[in-house]
């Protein structure tokens, strides 16, 4: 089956999807994630306030879900606690705009996305396909990537001249072969990701999109290629995402049936006889995922305990305004990096940590209640597991620019449920329809 974009907004997303690769090779992927989400949702906003006079296959698919506005005032409210902590620190009016500048950017983009993919004519097909043929360019050039370590290539190209623009820091704008972990000196690839283990959740979201793609060919395409970003990455946390974010949406309608409460019910009545054994193996398997790579363990734990007792002791409402150099304990790395939750707390206090997690939470509830009815929901609830994981081990709104085609299928799956919704409630039309076909 062919899948071409049809409208203008499906060709944006298209055509900016399946350049990724390239994009990369300019170092330009930084600057093209939030140029698209404001033209996206600029393209939105015009097509709601326009309506029926803006041309036929670029108008608005309904109105603006609750859950999209929800989100807006989450990442407004997030704005304000970095306007409130900057303030409260004395970081200075050129602080303020710099941050502010960031926060559209990245936080911004979790709100507009959606609301692009909830507002405009995109269909979920098309982001699924073009998603397989960026994991086409990924395993055609996999093998020149592969090689490179041992060919004595080097590990970057080049840093791209678009850093000008400001960001969290070079590798950003780098062009990488590959890099070696210093704790191992073992070559690991990021591919078109900054570093690694983010290259192992985009993996994981190219394996969840190509899952749903139709035509055999390039299902295996995507897996193939999301798989391959998760092993070259050497990334613990790529695959335990692999394993759980793609089996949780597929076993919960049937752990939601009655069946499979009793069947529960019995595995929990036995748990005295093999509980201590299972809780033996799980806590060996904890020590041995952190052992894995025990260096990066200590480092983030330590990062993590800094920030709580920071946050607790000098800013608990409103955060420090930005994240702050560490000590020589962490190698210097940023207190406020390296977990969305503790940074939130670090960075933006209470006020940011639940400007957060309010939607979060609402959309993840809405989520799996349309999964357990629908196989629609299966798909966004991996991608918004996959954002937990990486919750827990980066902060999410550095890395969202790479993120997008997930965002805006989020929006995609609001607007399938509010279409389905609306199909399934009559209108007064309908009703006296059917009435006068009856009698």
């Amino acid at each position: 089956m062919t899948i071409r974009p049809e409208n203008p907004a499906e060709r944006i997303v298209w055509t900016t999807l399946v350049w990724t690769w390239p994009f990369y090779a300019i170092g330009a992927l930084y600057v093209v994630g939030p140029v698209l989400a404001w033209l996206l949702a600029g393209l939105a906003a015009l097509s709601l306030y326009l309506g029926p006079a803006i041309r036929r296959d670029l108008r608005a698919t309904g109105p603006v879900p609750g859950l999209i506005w929800l989100w807006f005032l989450g990442m407004a409210l997030m704005l304000f606690a970095l306007w409130v902590g900057h303030l409260n620190w004395g970081l200075g009016t050129g602080k303020i705009i710099k941050s502010s500048i960031g926060w559209a950017k990245g936080w911004a983009l979790l709100a507009l996305f959606p609301l692009a993919g909830a507002v405009l004519p995109i269909r979920r097909e098309v982001l699924i396909r073009a998603q397989c043929i960026v994991g086409l360019w990924t395993l055609a050039l996999a093998p020149l990537l592969l090689a490179a370590p041992y060919l004595g290539l080097p590990e970057r190209i080049f840093t791209s001249p678009l850093k000008a623009v400001g960001g969290p820091g070079p590798e950003y704008f780098t062009v990488f072969l590959y890099t070696f972990d210093p704790s191992s000196w073992t070559a690991r690839w990021q591919f078109y990701a900054p570093w690694s283990p983010f290259a192992a959740i985009l993996g994981i979201l190219m394996v969840l999109f190509a899952l749903e793609e139709h035509q055999r060919k390039w299902m295996l395409i995507g897996v193939c290629a999301g798989v391959l970003m998760i092993l070259a990455s050497k990334s613990r946390m790529g695959l335990v995402g692999l394993v759980a974010c793609t089996m949780a949406p597929r076993l919960l309608p049937l752990i939601a049936k009655s069946s499979m409460w009793f069947a529960i019910s019995a595995i929990t009545a036995s748990a005295a006889v093999w509980g201590a054994f299972a809780y033996d193996m799980a806590i060996a398997a904890v020590r041995g995922f952190k052992g894995a790579r025990a260096d990066s363990t200590r480092v983030r734990e330590t990062l993590q305990r800094i920030a709580w007792e920071r946050w607790q002791s000098d800013a608990v409402w409103f955060g420090h305004g930005t994240v702050q150099p560490g000590p020589h304990l962490v190698e210097y790395m940023p207190i406020g990096s390296h977990h969305t939750w503790y940074a939130l707390l670090f960075v933006k206090g209470v006020i940011g940590f639940m400007a957060f997690l309010v939607p979060f939470l609402v959309h993840f509830a809405f989520v799996i209640v349309d999964t357990i009815h629908h196989a629609r929901g299966r798909l966004p609830l991996g991608i918004l597991l996959t954002f937990l994981l990486l919750s827990f081990g980066e902060n999410i709104e550095i890395e969202v620019y790479l993120m997008w085609p997930a965002l805006v299928m989020l929006g995609c799956h609001l607007r399938e449920v509010a279409s389905k919704n609306q199909k399934a409630v009559p209108g007064a039309r309908d009703i006296a329809s059917l009435v006068s076909e009856r009698y």
